[in-house]
């Protein structure tokens, strides 16, 4: 009886999602080995189409790890940050030009907030984050408030890398997240207890509070800039008189190399003119010498003939 081979069923994305769901939960440093264990668990289980999907998940960048860390340990905190950043998107076509100014001074507040959260989070894991990392994670969850694809992204805390969006849906979903497919299975969030959250973006009521939120941060932003600028002035001044200062002791070290030059060229004529000196000296010596003994012998003869 001749045997069919029938083509082994496809993987539910669903439970590849779950396998990554505990590998992006973990550290970078043990991704690798994790899921290694992860592909090996999986044959053992007799599994192989499972095994080959954990075995090409993409170990996830530094900037990624600390957007999937955030997402678990401020769960709930990002979920309500991305809900209002969805009625954002859909009121702002009914808002003037002042009220989206707050609003979007506001979510920069809060991005930023989040992105110093996923740093002291990471630090607690025994990871810091430099600069650059952070401007990256910042520019993550910015994309999320901006983009409900890029939200939805975040929401799984399966990133591998790190992105930004305009909030125009172009993003490369399969380029940036593990199992693309599976969008709709959100990161397990993990208990803990969490530091007090950053403050949260709300819809300001029309009712010119925006604009006298906008006003005063207008008025201390320009209280500062004006500190700024005046600092800024007097340093600019020092930085004058220092360069000034500078140049005049250049022009004087100048003036005494080429005085140096000229003594030191003077000296060596001095003892050019002291050997000659010094050489006619020693002639007239041997003169004075041979006139010395023919007076003496002029002298001689004279006495003699006396």
């Amino acid at each position: 009886m001749a045997r069919t081979d029938e083509p082994a069923p496809p993987l539910p994305p669903e439970r590849l999602a779950a396998v990554a769901d505990a590998l992006y939960a973990g550290s970078v440093e043990e991704f690798v080995p994790r899921r290694d264990a992860a592909v090996k668990a999986a044959k053992q289980d007799g599994d192989p189409a499972l095994a080959t999907a954990v075995g090409k998940l993409r170990k996830p960048s530094v900037a990624a790890w600390a957007v999937n860390l955030l997402v678990r340990v401020e769960a709930e905190q990002i979920a309500q940050v991305l809900a209002v950043a969805a009625s954002l998107r859909s009121a702002a076509e009914a808002l003037d030009g002042d009220e989206l100014r707050a609003l979007t001074r506001q979510r920069r507040q809060l991005t930023a907030a989040l992105a110093t959260t996923a740093r002291s989070r990471a630090r607690d894991e025994g990871t810091r984050l430099s600069e650059s990392v952070v401007e990256q994670v910042e520019g993550v969850l910015t994309a999320a408030m901006l983009d409900p694809v890029a939200a939805e992204v975040v929401l799984t805390g399966r990133l591998v890398r790190s992105f930004t969006s305009t909030g125009v849906s172009d993003l490369d979903v399969e380029a940036v997240v593990a199992v693309p497919d599976a969008l709709a299975v959100a990161a397990t969030p993990r208990e803990a207890d969490a530091p007090p959250a950053p403050p949260t973006l709300t819809l300001v009521p029309d009712d010119g509070r925006a604009r006298r939120e906008a006003e005063e941060a207008l008025e201390e932003a320009a209280e500062q800039l004006a500190s700024a600028r005046a600092e800024h002035d007097e340093v600019e001044e020092s930085v004058a008189r220092l360069d000034a200062r500078r140049l005049q002791l250049q022009g004087e070290a100048e003036e005494l190399r080429r005085r140096l030059a000229e003594l030191e060229d003077e000296v060596d004529r001095c003892d050019e003119e002291r050997d000659e000196a010094q050489e006619a000296l020693d002639d007239a010596a041997a003169v004075l010498a041979e006139a010395a003994r023919e007076e003496e012998r002029a002298r001689a003869a004279l006495d003699a003939l006396d």
